[in-house]
């Protein structure tokens, strides 16, 4: 399977990221959430078009010495640099590529052009840190560039194409098939009149061929000139409802002994080839008795707060009452392979855990750790347990340790997507979570 070079920069542009760049360009947050969403595919695809270009293999070779991913919010101001490896990869579709993003998130074009510096950037220094981890030489990572061709078409969200982005004849190759249904209007003014003639096969018959049928209307014009439209309009209105058609879905997973009790819904735009798009979230004000905090709408904090407000956990009478209830980080997410360093962003949603537990003083949680079905499984319980203990530890440094009963790692032990899935697929599987106990 291709690795998702999405699943590499996701964890630099998490909540904490997008707040402090709405703050700095003077946007809403959830319009800098929208344009990254379109810009991220934009510029994998731009790489993956210049996978052989030697300015963007040397600057994803000499992104990690160069500190790219310590500052990222440094490549919204006007950075020489990428501003001048941008121009090599869309070359005149730079300033289209921009007025289409701000248009389509409702920012200003400075905005716009300041995001997309910042998206490369991660997306740069993200790609850079894989080839230095991993030993990648400027072939493994043309190689890696390359393979986003066969997955960049399923990041575009509901509501863009690339055809809408002005990004150029590089797009074709990337099976956009919406792109491709883009209906052009039809000439209200009827083409010159020509004197060459139009051929027409006729089907045959056991008795012979048809009889002579006319092929102009009453008025000597073609039969296309309203057969055309009619049928243009029928393939715009199939079109328009495959875009709108929504899926839902559950998941239930229930385990014994110290289960994981999950439900994910997911509200997915579909496009005529039937490949399923998400909706990007927004971060919303959650109301914890009076203070704000940053979190989805039905996420971890707002789900958690509910809770403790109804007086479920105060009259639960005991842990057996509590353990089938776990909670999802939604932003908290461990650099790959590391039990230590946490994603860009995901200090947040610990620091809003911190509040939580500050406001009931008499909750107690559990920490769980889980990783999908890839790999050694005794080192996916390892791994888990240490990133169970590393957010435990990090809890009790900031005054609330003794609020945290336990952390455990249980590996692919509840996972329900196949190792031979895709990365995008797995993902559901790889999470941190963090239950009440008593």
């Amino acid at each position: 399977m291709s690795l998702n070079i999405i699943d590499l920069i996701k964890g630099q542009l998490g909540s904490a990221l997008v707040t402090q760049a709405a703050s700095q360009l003077g946007e809403s947050e959830s319009g800098i959430s929208k344009a990254i969403s379109g810009l991220l595919p934009a510029v994998v695809g731009g790489l993956a078009n210049n996978s052989d270009n030697p300015a963007v293999l040397d600057a994803i070779s000499n992104a990690p010495s160069q500190g790219v991913l310590g500052n990222l919010l440094s490549f919204a101001s006007d950075n020489t640099w990428v501003s001048g490896l941008l121009v090599s990869i869309f070359g005149d579709k730079l300033s289209g590529l921009v007025n289409s993003i701000a248009t389509y998130a409702g920012i200003s074009n400075n905005s716009s052009a300041s995001l997309l510096n910042l998206v490369t950037g991660a997306t740069i220094g993200s790609v850079g840190k894989y080839a230095a981890d991993n030993n990648l030489d400027k072939s493994g990572i043309s190689s890696l560039l390359n393979d986003q061709k066969g997955i960049v078409s399923s990041l575009l969200p509901a509501g863009l194409s690339l055809a809408s982005l002005n990004v150029g004849d590089w797009a074709k190759g990337y099976k956009f098939d919406n792109d491709n249904d883009t209906i052009k209007p039809t000439p209200t003014t009827p083409p010159p009149h020509t004197d060459e003639k139009i051929e027409v096969t006729r089907s045959v018959a056991d008795g012979g061929t048809f009889p002579n049928r006319a092929t102009s209307t009453s008025d000597g014009g073609s039969i296309w000139k309203w057969l055309l439209p009619l049928l243009l309009l029928i393939a715009a209105v199939y079109f328009i409802w495959k875009q709108c058609e929504k899926k839902e879905t559950t998941t239930t997973t229930t385990v014994a002994g110290d289960s994981l009790n999950t439900v994910d819904d997911t509200a997915a735009m579909q496009n005529d080839t039937a490949t399923t798009m998400t909706t990007t979230k927004v971060d919303e004000n959650i109301d914890l008795n009076g203070t704000l905090l940053k979190g989805y709408r039905g996420g971890m904090e707002d789900n958690m707060i509910t809770f403790l407000k109804s007086g479920a956990y105060a009259s639960a009478a005991d842990d057996a009452a509590l353990k089938d209830n776990w909670y999802n980080f939604d932003h908290v997410n461990f650099k790959m392979g590391s039990a230590s360093e946490l994603e860009a962003g995901s200090q947040g949603q610990l620091e809003n855990l911190v509040a939580i537990l500050k406001a009931y003083p008499e909750a107690k949680i559990k920490i769980g750790g889980y990783t999908d079905k890839v790999g050694n499984e005794a080192a996916n319980v390892q791994l888990s347990g240490e990133r169970a203990t590393y957010i435990k530890d990090w809890l009790a440094k900031q005054g609330v340790g003794s609020q945290v009963t336990g952390a455990d790692g249980y590996g692919s032990q509840f996972a329900t997507v196949d190792a031979g899935a895709s990365n995008d697929e797995r993902a559901v599987d790889r999470k941190m979570a963090v239950r009440f106990t008593k």
